[in-house]
């Protein structure tokens, strides 16, 4: 089984990041073909400071490294080191229906937002839809945002399909129910563009003031409190298995404890879960050349698939070489 998934290199990482993906794609690695690539071509949508894009494409790949991608393990590249993703994009531009875009949800959030409409943002779905395809990808893991993504990939390859034969793996998504949404420090979805994210690699002193800031009700500290609609309880429950769930469960239940014992509580989960990762993180900031060198031995592995199932496709659709 072949699974593919990537983040932007958007800056800094926030646990919404990592239990929205990056967890699945660690915990995949063991169990399948698994390709993990940083979309920095996706990231030109939205991101026009050529140096901040360098920057925030090798800060991705040392915190995809600190938190356990292991290049041995899988199939780990920078897209524009495989640029065989652009000619399919541009094939498959001829086989996806103007109407399949205009109904992308992704686009008109963005635009609501206030990005400016432009062609790469309307037909990034498309774009996607070639990362996913010219690997034959069984399984895309996503947040429940990019769940259209993966269906406009499918339908896109069944066009192609009904042109020119089973050419195209039809992909399925994945998501894990439980922690598909993270909360941020407001209840809504944990984003950057909603100003309410837990940064992973902050200091410990910063993380206390950032947790300090979840938004909770006014139940006085001696009384129980709904863990059912705490902010930081759904939080604290990413870290915790059942034992400790039913624990902290125990504690709302009680009474006795304000919201920032809770708080503090959180904090500690936190900064004991990625203890390990900071100490990696750590060493790759100062070996940059290594982390080169990894995503390097990533593309070159990528393009063995790319470059055979872009020659097939160029066959098929007539492309002469």
């Amino acid at each position: 089984m072949r699974v593919l998934t990537g983040i932007q290199p958007s800056g800094a990482l926030h646990i919404g990041n990592y239990f929205g993906a990056i967890k699945q794609m660690i915990d995949l690695q063991d169990t399948s073909d698994l390709f993990i690539f940083i979309p920095n071509y996706h990231a030109l949508t939205s991101l026009k400071d050529p140096q901040a894009l360098k920057t925030n494409t090798i800060d991705a790949a040392i915190n995809f490294l600190a938190l356990g991608v292991d290049p041995q393990k899988s199939t780990f590249y920078v897209q524009s080191d495989v640029k065989e993703v652009l000619e399919l994009y541009w094939i498959l531009s001829g086989y996806t229906p103007m109407g399949l875009l205009e109904r992308a949800h992704s686009y008109k959030d963005k635009v609501a937002k206030g990005i400016p409409a432009n062609h790469s943002l309307f037909s990034y779905p498309v774009l996607m839809a070639a990362d996913i395809l010219l690997y034959d990808a069984d399984i895309v893991p996503v947040g429940k945002d990019q769940i259209q993504h993966v269906e406009i990939a499918r339908d896109i390859a069944v066009k192609f399909n009904n042109e020119f034969g089973d050419i195209l793996t039809l992909p399925e998504f994945r998501i894990d129910d439980k922690v598909a949404t993270v909360p941020g420090l407001d209840g809504a979805k944990m984003s950057k563009s909603y100003g309410n994210t837990i940064e992973i690699f902050c200091d410990e002193k910063q993380l206390k003031k950032t947790v300090g800031k979840i938004v909770t009700d006014s139940t006085p500290m001696e009384e129980p409190k709904d863990f059912t609609t705490c902010n930081v309880y759904a939080l604290c429950r990413l870290f915790l298995d059942e034992q400790g769930e039913q624990a902290l469960q125990a504690r709302y239940q009680k009474g006795g404890e304000g919201y920032g014992h809770f708080k503090m509580y959180l904090k500690e989960l936190i900064w004991d879960y990625f203890a390990e990762a900071r100490e990696k993180r750590a060493y790759y900031l100062e070996h940059k050349d290594e982390v080169r060198d990894i995503l390097h031995y990533g593309a070159q592995k990528a393009r063995v698939i790319a470059q055979e199932k872009i020659e097939k496709i160029q066959d098929i659709v007539g492309i002469i070489r």
